[in-house]
């Protein structure tokens, strides 16, 4: 390449492209945790015939560590390969809603109602909307991670922007901000619930401490999300995009001319098929407008149905205390909700559009939407394996341990500190993607530590935020790396963990320095997190 041409790319090109080319140099997906497998199997061996022990603080026992290559480790992997398969979390999230959603694309409302809501919204706007509504997505839980990539990819393909783009933006906005939202969500009500459960093991922080509840880090979540949101629109916007572009990535999906993807119907009612590979039109049809009046009707009705339901008294959908939070089982209902309005609303507009003609077709669009999947039903095999086996063997546990016994170790004061303490809890999370799982191991060692200091119990769990999100959608043990793959090989049939790395990776570190930054002034100018919680202990100070 001349010396001029080179000079024409810019330097984060060649800095993604570098990783982009080291990361595709891993063996595939599928040969990659079977080698991932058999590498915790054999440290896990050694480890327990040297006894090696893990005391997680506050636990009354302590975890022994196990190997695959004994006869414990043997029995488990014979007698649960099943259901290390069926059990891989996922499966339960991802499964039911990519029916519904199989009902809702393929009888062209997804689509049509992306169109719709976006025809006169300015192009340039997307990339904040599709950041903004990843940031706040994780309200959805893990739905978002399926749910928000293929709708972003095609909003932008709808406006004539690269689906690619919105597909990995998406992704990187609700992955990289999973830990703050605008309105609470399940997971504050949950890191709440942990961090109270640490505070007894030191009475005089526990008596000193303001007390934590769901809205703790409220205020510090609301400023944070809104800043990542836009920080994610920019980046999609300005750094992905391109790219994308610049690399010549194909903007329409890449598919089996022979594998059928959606119904409709000519005048006599005989079934045909739609190509996937048909540019999508930027006008709504007057069937579509039908479509999408009767098909959002239903989904109102079925949303006030669901209102009324949970709010009354008496609502099976409430915990044993009446309410919603921390757990009741409307939060363990997200899946249905989602999977009744795509379905519902799906199914509504598909016999008012005429590309269905009844109940007897959805049987075949669901289908179909497996069918698409199916790359990922068998990576989801051997990675259920790996998960159950690194979960059961306890290395998570004294990986955490060993780390914050290190950080203690430095003996490091001040905000310096805190900053070594979000880069542990994101080293962390690329072996730990559990939240909850980290925060109950971390919270046991660091809100009382930090508490001795002064620092409240409120302000060491929003730290813990900052280093739970950032670096999670670069590590191949998030799940939902694999179902992100999936897609990104309709338009990239070769695509590696390489591509998805230099897909994420613009994310990871401006989403790390600025949530830092925020916790930075926050801590210098003493604003208070949320109702009641300040940064410091006065008392303890």
């Amino acid at each position: 390449m001349p010396a001029s041409a080179t000079a024409r790319v810019p330097w984060s090109d060649r800095v993604l492209s570098a990783l982009e080319a080291a990361g595709n140099k891993l063996p595939q997906p599928f040969n990659l945790f079977v080698w991932l497998f058999a590498i915790v199997g054999v440290v896990g061996t050694a480890a327990s015939l040297a006894g090696v022990t893990v005391q997680v603080p506050g636990a009354k026992e302590a975890i022994d560590v196990k190997g695959l290559f004994t006869g414990e480790g043997l029995a488990w992997f014979t007698a649960n390969l099943g259901q290390n398969y069926v059990g891989f979390p996922p499966l339960v999230t991802v499964m039911p809603i990519l029916l519904a959603i199989g009902i809702a694309e393929k009888t062209g409302f997804l689509s049509a109602a992306i169109r719709a809501a976006i025809g006169s919204a300015p192009r340039w706007l997307l990339p904040y909307m599709v950041g903004f509504l990843g940031v706040v997505g994780s309200i959805m839980a893990d739905s978002v991670f399926v749910i928000l990539p293929p709708l972003a990819a095609l909003a932008f393909k709808a406006v004539g922007r690269h689906p690619v783009a919105g597909l990995l933006g998406g992704f990187a906005s609700a992955g990289a901000g999973y830990s703050t939202s605008i309105v609470p969500t399940s997971l504050d009500a949950l890191f709440a619930g942990i961090t109270n459960a640490v505070l007894p093991t030191v009475p005089t922080v526990q008596a000193a401490a303001a007390p934590v509840n769901p809205v703790s880090n409220y205020y510090f979540n609301i400023v944070s999300a809104l800043v990542l949101s836009l920080l994610a629109g920019f980046i999609i916007d300005r750094i992905i995009e391109p790219r994308i572009v610049r690399t010549g990535v194909p903007d329409v999906e890449t598919v089996d001319e022979d594998a059928e993807s959606s119904l409709t119907f000519d005048d006599e009612g005989s079934e045909v098929t739609v190509d996937t590979n048909a540019a999508v039109e930027h006008e709504v049809t007057p069937a579509e407008r039908r479509g999408l009046r009767r098909g959002g009707l239903a989904l109102l009705v079925t949303a006030v149905v669901m209102l009324v339901a949970v709010l009354l008294p008496a609502s099976p959908w409430r915990n044993a205390q009446g309410e919603f939070l921390p757990r009741s089982p409307l939060l363990n209902s997200i899946v249905f909700i989602v999977f009744a309005l795509f379905a519902i609303g799906g199914f509504t507009f598909g016999k008012a559009a005429g590309t269905i003609k009844g109940f007897h077709d959805v049987p075949r669009l669901m289908g179909l939407a497996l069918k698409d999947m199916i790359p990922f039903l068998v990576l989801a095999f051997v990675m259920g394996q790996f998960i159950a086996l690194f979960n059961w063997s306890g290395i998570g546990s004294w990986i955490a341990v060993s780390g914050a016994e290190a950080l203690q170790a430095t003996g490091m004061t001040g905000f310096g500190v805190i900053v070594m303490f979000v880069l542990l809890c994101s080293l962390l999370n690329l072996f730990i993607i559990s939240g909850s799982a980290m925060w109950t191991i971390m919270a046991a060692v660091f809100v009382p530590m930090f508490g001795l200091v002064g620092l409240e119990p409120a302000f060491v769990q929003a730290a813990f935020r900052i280093g739970d999100s950032a670096t999670q959608i670069i590590t191949p043990m998030n799940p939902y790396m694999i179902v992100l793959l999936t897609y990104l090989r309709k338009y990239q049939p070769q695509a590696g963990f390489g591509n998805l790395m230099s897909g994420m990776m613009p994310f990871v570190v401006p989403f790390w320095l600025a949530w830092l930054g925020i916790l930075f002034v926050y801590y210098t100018v003493g604003l208070p997190l949320g109702p009641g919680n300040d940064i410091f202990i006065e008392q303890l100070r």
